[in-house]
C-alpha cells in the first residue's frame, strides 16, 4: 500500500499522481532534448546536461557525481547513438540512487504519540509542491 493512500482517497491520489507525471515529462523531455542527435559527449553536452540538473533541484553535489560518472563510464565504454547514451546516464542515476540505501516506506505508520512528524517533499518548480503539503497537512488535521 503506498504511503499516500492512507491519507488521499483514490481520485485525490490520481490527481497527485498526474501532477508528479508533469515533473517527470518536463524533466526527461529536457534530458532527450539536451541528448538528441549527440554522437559524442563534449563539453556543450555536459554543460547542459548540469544545467538541467541542477535547475530539476537534483543538487550541486549530486549533479557533480552524475557529471563525473558519466564521463567516466562514456569514456571506458565509447557510446554510438543517443539510446546509448540514455543508457548509461540512467544507469550512472540508478547506481547514484542505489547507493542511498534507502528502504521503501510503503508500509510506514505514523507514531500518532510521536512529534513532530517530518516528512520531505521533492520535486522542480512549479509543480505544486506547496499545494501538496497544504493537502496532506489537512488529511492530518482531519484524522487529528
Amino acid at each position: 500500500m503506498s504511503f499516500f493512500k492512507k491519507f488521499f482517497s483514490k481520485e485525490k491520489e490520481e490527481d497527485l499522481n498526474k501532477g508528479l507525471e508533469q515533473t517527470k515529462q518536463s524533466f526527461f523531455s529536457q534530458i532527450t532534448k539536451a541528448v538528441a542527435g549527440k554522437s559524442r559527449v563534449d563539453i556543450d553536452f555536459l554543460d547542459d546536461l548540469e544545467n538541467i540538473l541542477i535547475s530539476s533541484d537534483v543538487g550541486l553535489e549530486t549533479t557533480v557525481k552524475i557529471i563525473d560518472r558519466l564521463e567516466k563510464k562514456v569514456s571506458e565504454d565509447k557510446y554510438l547513438n543517443t539510446d546509448e547514451l540514455n543508457h548509461i546516464l540512467k544507469s550512472v542515476i540508478m547506481d547514484i540512487l542505489a547507493e542511498n540505501n534507502t528502504q521503501d516506506i510503503e508500509d510506514y505508520e505514523l507514531q500518532p504519540d510521536v512529534h513532530p512528524n517530518i516528512i520531505l517533499v521533492v520535486g522542480v518548480n512549479g509543480v505544486g509542491k506547496t499545494t501538496t503539503i497544504g493537502k496532506i497537512s489537512h488529511q492530518f488535521k482531519r484524522r487529528a
